[in-house]
């Protein structure tokens, strides 16, 4: 099902391996998304009031980017009906920490 999104973002991700050995050539993979967050805004505010360091702050942003509106869209599916609910609280406790910590 693909979801229209009325005002977006549009991505591309590219991830490559790295640091083999040098007989072996490392595999990329890529792929375009949409997002109605702008993906940047979210990172930046991840890293300022998270309390996470910044490289984690970041792989945590784009991860919940990625996964949210994948579950959101899919939320009765089998796979993601029992860890919506912990996601959903996760997203509140992070939005609240986030907001508290940006206000001080």
């Amino acid at each position: 099902m693909n979801t229209i999104i009325r005002k977006g973002h549009s991505y591309r991700i590219t991830v490559e391996e790295i640091n083999l050995p040098e007989s072996q050539v490392g595999r990329t993979l890529g792929f375009e998304f949409q997002d109605r967050e702008d993906l940047f805004n979210v990172v930046d505010k991840l890293q300022q009031g998270s309390g996470l360091e910044t490289s984690l702050a970041t792989r945590v942003a784009v991860s919940l980017r990625l996964l949210g509106p994948v579950m959101m869209e899919n939320r009765k599916h089998p796979l993601f009906a029992e860890f919506m609910p912990h996601f959903k609280s996760f997203m509140q406790n992070l939005k609240s920490t986030v907001k508290s910590t940006m206000k001080k």
